[in-house]
């Protein structure tokens, strides 16, 4: 393997993704159940939303869908990680002409 700038960026990339990996997966089970609230509000939020209190159960799917997605940023980041890794595989196995 010949590296040049783009091998380089490459390993930048792998190594990125592998630090943020590695960071990643010392969670343990509580993280699983600090899911519970905000997807009961979620939930609560669609029945009220269907059962036409939408004001109500717009707010609070809402609020629901913003805490959701900030308890799964730890796995939006893992995904980001593996996503870098593979990126950076494929561009050390191209080779440049």
């Amino acid at each position: 393997m010949e590296l040049n700038r783009k091998s380089g960026f490459a390993l930048f990339l792998i190594g990125c993704g592998a630090l943020m990996v590695l960071d990643k997966i010392g969670f343990g089970l509580g993280h699983l159940f600090s899911l519970i609230i905000p997807l009961a509000m979620l939930i609560f939020g669609y029945i009220g939303f269907k059962g036409g209190k939408r004001l109500f159960g717009g707010v609070l799917m809402f609020f629901g869908a913003v805490f959701l997605l900030g308890k799964l940023s730890g796995l939006i980041g893992l995904v980001i990680a593996i996503g870098l890794i593979l990126y950076g595989v494929s561009m050390l196995r191209k080779k440049a002409y």
